[in-house]
């Protein structure tokens, strides 16, 4: 997992992070919004709400995102194999 990708993947990671985690609040997703390193504060906020250490938050947040990408890429394919065919 690296900054850049979870930057290009943010808003679809902050409109599933309260469904993954139902300790992350609108109020901590705006935090994350503001700051400059994404990728850091979000796993900081993972480490303060679940105990996680820093290595399992960003073991979760790489799993949620490579869930999120096969999700995107499967209704991709979906989309695509119905407009060819």
């Amino acid at each position: 997992m690296n900054k850049d990708t979870f930057d290009e993947n943010w808003i679809q990671i902050r409109s599933q992070s309260t469904h993954w985690w139902s300790l992350m609040s609108e109020f901590d997703l705006k935090k994350v919004d503001k700051a400059e390193n994404k990728l850091d504060k979000y796993a900081t906020l993972l480490q303060v709400k679940y105990g996680y250490n820093r290595k399992q938050a960003k073991e979760e947040i790489s799993g949620r995102l490579a869930e999120l990408l096969s999700k995107q890429t499967e209704t991709d394919g979906e989309i695509a194999d119905k407009s060819s065919g």
